[in-house]
């Protein structure tokens, strides 16, 4: 999910920026249909849903998809995510003569930064760059400088009488969203600290938090964040994406882990604060368009081998305890600050 939410600024520039230069462009997003709320409402992009399960299933569909996708009358194609599938399908759009281009992930320089010994610890291209280098290669460029991006983000959403009957209607209150969770426990802030997060900001009234997660586990957990709390509301499982997406667009600041999460706010125009622990945002995954210092990062003079991965999979005997290297209060008042 995050790796899709960081194509959508470069995405949304490219076109922006064409249109300002009188060139119109036509841009097709390939995926799985679930992410197509992130497309909606940048101009000239139509979203082609892949159909995993079905059609598109195995080498067969791979084959089945380039055809589909050869209806389109494609000029170039740029692969933006750069695993065995979208190969296949950007060598076949090469055969066939078209420009083709694929991101460089920076993998090498990502086992550097990672790897336990002649570590190093550098901070390297970040996707979103890789990205825009991908555009390069086919011969489009795209300027993501703060001066250029400008009022690029889309506007605040409207929110629909659904999102308002669990958010109430937004007024003098600062609009805090948390999403607490991560894919691996290695990324995740524990419950206990998190809980005092969660206490210290709902004892001011003029602040409402949104607490968001998806999985009954996890349903779970941030009904027990929000016990006896009027002004924190858990709303995992009651919005649908695009629901979700239009609240967090309003919110005046998203506390993060290292996960999707952080990565919609940022594409959406939200200040993000992100909390690391295994992995580091030197590795190319800090949100965009935020000031480095809202990467709350683990104590690297106790636990001297961090990161210890990109994504956090990987378990290192003795590093369990990083992030309660991150205080509370630090988290605290970094939000406070922001907001």
């Amino acid at each position: 999910m995050g790796d899709v939410a960081m194509t959508v600024p470069v995405i949304r520039a490219f076109v922006e920026q064409s249109r300002s230069l009188g060139t119109e462009v036509k841009i097709t997003v390939v995926s799985r249909p679930f992410f197509k709320p992130f497309f909606d409402g940048i101009p000239n992009v139509n979203f082609f849903s892949v159909d995993v399960k079905g059609r598109h299933k195995g080498f067969l569909g791979l084959l089945k998809l380039y055809s589909d996708l050869k209806q389109l009358n494609i000029d170039a194609v740029a692969d933006l995510h750069n695993v065995l599938r979208s190969r296949i399908i950007l060598t076949l759009f090469a055969l066939s003569g078209k420009k083709v281009a694929f991101t460089d992930k920076g993998r090498a320089e990502k086992r550097a930064l990672t790897r336990s010994e002649n570590k190093v610890f550098k901070p390297i291209k970040t996707m979103v760059e890789r990205h825009v280098d991908t555009f390069k290669k086919l011969g489009f460029n795209v300027d993501l400088s703060s001066r250029s991006f400008g009022t690029k983000f889309p506007k605040k959403d409207v929110m629909s009488s659904e999102i308002l009957k669990i958010s109430g209607e937004k007024n003098s209150q600062k609009w805090i969203g948390i999403a607490p969770f991560a894919q691996y426990e290695s990324k995740v802030y524990p419950q206990d600290l998190m809980q005092q997060v969660i206490d210290e900001l709902a004892s001011d009234s003029n602040t409402k938090i949104f607490l968001f997660g998806g999985g009954n586990k996890e349903i779970e957990i941030l009904n027990s964040f929000a016990d006896g709390k009027v002004n924190v509301i858990n709303v995992a499982g009651k919005l649908k994406l695009q629901q979700e997406l239009d609240l967090i667009s309003n919110l005046d600041v998203m506390l993060s882990m290292d996960s999707g999460n952080a990565h919609i706010a940022a594409m959406l125009g939200t200040k993000v604060i992100t909390l690391w622990g295994a992995t580091h945002p030197f590795a190319g995954f800090a949100p965009f368009n935020q000031p480095f210092e809202n990467c709350l990062v683990s104590d690297r003079e106790k636990f001297t081998m961090l990161p210890t991965s990109v994504y956090g999979n990987k378990k290192v005997e003795g590093y369990e305890e990083a992030m309660r290297t991150i205080c509370p209060e630090t988290v605290v008042e970094k939000i406070k600050g922001t907001i």
